[in-house]
């Protein structure tokens, strides 16, 4: 099996059963994606502890990439700090808008969408989740207080 056919099989995995799906009970963030140029949108939903990402939600509708990359960027930040996150935010932008940008083992599944740098118009779909994201993690507008837990 060549690379580009595993990459292909992972985008299409993800797109047909997303991992982390669905409502978050009680996100201390949530945020809206929206791509007017096709028509993908997604709300995210953060749970972050002590500058951890504790747990990550999205629900939504969008092509396969764009589900696909949702779905991968959930399980990747799950865990993370708020800067590991960035920094990977950083990384993913740039493999997917730089051919000089090494694809890296260290990035795992996310290394599948490396592949859609070969279609600029669909860049877009692949970085709708990131850019929510970052916005969400850097205080976007849409960001909810934390959730008493006592």
């Amino acid at each position: 099996m060549q690379l580009t056919d595993l990459y292909r099989d992972v985008i299409l995995d993800h797109n047909r059963k997303p991992r982390n799906f669905g409502v978050l009970e009680h996100p201390t963030a949530r945020l809206e994606g929206f791509n007017p140029l096709c028509g993908d949108r997604l709300t995210l939903m953060l749970e972050v502890h002590d500058d951890r990402i504790a747990d990550v939600r999205f629900e939504g509708q969008g092509c396969a990439i764009s589900t696909a990359s949702a779905s991968l960027m959930t399980e990747a930040v799950k865990g993370k700090t708020r800067a590991e996150a960035l920094t990977l935010f950083e990384r993913v932008h740039r493999l997917l808008t730089d051919d000089a940008e090494p694809i890296g083992e260290d990035l795992g599944k996310l290394a599948a969408l490396s592949g859609v740098r070969e279609f600029p118009a669909r860049v877009k779909c692949a970085s709708l989740c990131w850019h929510t994201l970052s916005t969400a993690l850097q205080g976007g507008a849409a960001t909810l207080p934390p959730v008493s837990t006592e």
